[in-house]
């Protein structure tokens, strides 16, 4: 945290202050700052917690859908969307989503309306870090530091180092977190396969055979493709992943950069949830409310080093909410204040409200999550969900050039709409067929959402007019054929 805190003020001394230098870092990373503070940013709570809680109670698949499926799914879209977004960053100025789509569609209400919906799920994700980082301390210090000072702690420091460092604050700090937890997860691996090695039925005893082989219980491939789908489109459309998209100093830094996350992916997820998945097959008991990580190595490492390990969880986690925190209040700031409150604000105002606006997110975050809303899996699965909703419009609006304001206000709407109304409001069947649920024919609800919100968009567009602010041009040569 010292080592943070030291790298948040030479980054506050390197950053101009204006908002475009806060939170895109002068659109200048080069390929390993890029690389690690993406990797950083989506390695949450929910990797180093919740991703081995679920490879203990259901088996090994977890890393094939989040380590391979996953990992490669979300390589495809940084290259499909990223890209095209990064080009079109470079030429406009965007630095956020929100902006991007307003200026291509000429309309304050989409642009209010990605912005809102991003900020709605970005807080239950945030929740999840505060959540994650509570838990990891009382647990750590046997109760000595109680849930809600260790998420308290963790949330004061993270308002502290966003708020004057910005973009290049996080992407440094999150380079040097993302080194860290990948190291200290493999020395962990490593540890844990030494010692379950000189034990009776060694590493292979440790994989029952009900968990070597797969599917079973909930892994279905239904189950799985969900997982991996909904978790890769979630993640496109993530605030603090999709602002990556734009920060790149070059093409080549961009292309080196999604080329090598599959494999960076692949190197963490597999020690960490094969630890969960071995901690079930030698035995040990997960109690009630916590998580299988800090219990394995609490069984077979000395306490500095289980202490060293939770520091890693820790940094994970600080490196995303950092990163969400910036990325919420720069939505905030371009997308709602700008437009609908003051048009004509400077830059230095954006700037200082961009900071306000970290510490005003991260402290009602935190007094959600004094609530204990959910099971970390639960929050991460319903936040990735809703994000996830907005990838078919986007896709359709980069790529189609016939795209109206319409069928984009319909996708994003009417996808949203059914994913909250299946997410949280009551079950309906007719004559046994789910209208209303949270799965369909064991397919994810967010996979039904995706179809829908495609199928709008492509299909109001078709049927209306492009509207008179619309700038159809944008996105695309005129000179080149549809």
């Amino acid at each position: 945290m010292v080592v943070a805190l030291a790298v948040g003020v030479v980054a506050y001394r390197a950053t101009d202050r204006t908002a475009e230098d806060y939170y895109l870092a002068g659109r200048g990373l080069g390929t390993g700052v890029l690389l690690f503070t993406t990797f950083a940013t989506l390695l949450s709570a929910f990797t180093f917690f919740a991703g081995p809680n679920i490879a203990y109670a259901t088996g090994p698949e977890w890393i094939l859908v989040m380590g391979l499926m996953d990992g490669v799914l979300f390589g495809l879209l940084w290259y499909l969307l990223g890209y095209r977004q990064w080009l079109l960053g470079n030429e406009h100025g965007y630095v956020t989503l929100g902006e991007m789509l307003g200026d291509r569609f000429g309309s304050r209400t989409l642009r209010g309306l990605v912005a809102a919906v991003s900020i709605f799920w970005l807080f239950p994700y945030v929740m999840l870090q505060q959540i994650g980082a509570g838990e990891a301390l009382a647990g750590l210090t046997n109760g000595a530091v109680p849930y809600w000072a260790g998420a308290g702690f963790i949330t004061l420091f993270m308002i502290l180092y966003v708020a004057l460092s910005g973009m290049r604050g996080v992407a440094w700090t999150d380079t040097l977190q993302g080194v860290f937890m990948l190291g200290v997860t493999w020395v962990a691996f490593l540890w844990i396969a030494a010692e379950i090695s000189g034990t009776t039925g060694g590493l292979s005893g440790a994989l029952t055979a009900e968990f070597r082989a797969l599917g079973g219980g909930p892994n279905t491939p239904q189950w799985m493709l969900s997982q991996a789908i909904g978790i890769a489109f979630g993640v496109t459309m993530f605030p603090q992943v999709n602002q990556r998209f734009f920060v790149a100093k070059s093409e080549r830094v961009l292309k080196r950069t999604f080329a090598v996350w599959p494999l960076l992916v692949v190197l963490l997820f597999v020690p960490a949830f094969l630890m969960g998945a071995w901690a079930q097959g030698v035995g040990i008991a997960l109690p009630q409310g916590e998580n299988i990580v800090p219990v394995l190595l609490n069984e077979y490492t000395p306490g500095w080093f289980a202490a060293l390990v939770v520091a890693g969880a820790l940094a994970a986690m600080m490196s995303s909410s950092d990163s969400m925190l910036l990325s919420g209040s720069s939505y905030f700031t371009r997308d709602l204040y700008r437009p609908f409150v003051n048009a004509d604000a400077s830059d230095r105002r954006e700037d200082f409200l961009g900071r306000v606006g970290v510490a005003a997110f991260a402290i009602a975050a935190f007094v959600g999550s004094l609530f204990r809303p959910g099971s970390l899996l639960e929050v991460g699965e319903t936040a990735f969900g809703g994000f996830a909703q907005l990838a078919p419009p986007v896709a359709v609006a980069l790529y189609w050039r016939h795209t109206t304001k319409s069928g984009m206000l319909a996708g994003v709407a009417g996808s949203q709409a059914f994913y909250l109304a299946t997410t949280f409001g009551p079950t309906l069947s007719v004559a046994g067929v789910p209208i209303l649920a949270s799965t369909y024919f064991g397919w994810f609800n967010q996979i039904v959402g995706l179809v829908l919100g495609l199928a709008l968009t492509v299909g109001v567009s078709a049927v209306t007019a492009p509207a008179t602010s619309e700038n159809r041009e944008a996105y695309f040569d005129p000179s080149r054929a549809d």
